[in-house]
């Protein structure tokens, strides 16, 4: 069993790897839309922090995740030149960009769905906020990163099962805490279910 910092530890890189992950499903949109640098930068950047300030502002969370620790910003900020230099290199074709960019919204939405529900229920909400926020998190940055690259929201294309993959890993990770199992192990189905 794994000592309350070891886990503390495994969220906050959990944190990061969504935070990385999403931020490069940003910079893979920015470079499918052939933006600059500057242009891949920011859209990674709105991605990777989004759907999390979004939350944070609705729940009054003061101050924001990535004002309170800066180092999301860096994470996103580096995965996404990464992942420039890496396109500008010629290494990725469009079509493998499009798969890229599939598997790391899925990551970062499994990432974030539990996260964001987490973080509702630290601050006293029950379940129904708890899905509300998660699923929020885990979906608002993909939801900016599409509108500002003038594509229709992930979230809103038909036959897309973005949103309720969300709900459905929050809620079985929900039921499973208030069964009584290990907070660790919960969190991990919730995110493989995800």
């Amino acid at each position: 069993m794994p000592l309350a910092s070891d886990v503390h530890i495994i969220r906050l890189v959990l944190d990061m790897l969504g935070v990385a992950v999403f931020a490069i499903s940003g910079a893979l949109a920015g470079g499918r839309k052939q933006l600059d640098i500057i242009g891949v930068l920011v859209l990674a950047t709105v991605t990777g922090v989004g759907g999390g300030t979004l939350r944070d502002v609705l729940l009054n969370r003061n101050p924001v995740f990535w004002l309170a620790e800066p180092g999301y910003i860096i994470v996103c900020l580096a995965t996404a030149t990464a992942t420039f230099l890496y396109m500008w290199r010629g290494h990725s074709t469009r079509r493998s960009r499009r798969q890229a960019l599939l598997y790391a919204d899925a990551l970062g939405l499994a990432f974030f769905a539990i996260s964001g529900a987490q973080v509702a229920e630290a601050a006293g909400y029950g379940g129904l906020i708890a899905i509300l926020m998660g699923t929020m998190t885990g979906v608002a940055g993909g939801a900016i990163r599409d509108v500002l690259s003038a594509e229709i929201p992930i979230i809103m294309r038909q036959g897309e099962i973005y949103a309720t993959a969300a709900i459905a890993g929050i809620a079985v990770y929900l039921a499973l805490d208030a069964a009584g199992a290990a907070r660790f192990p919960a969190e991990i189905i919730g995110l493989l279910v995800v």
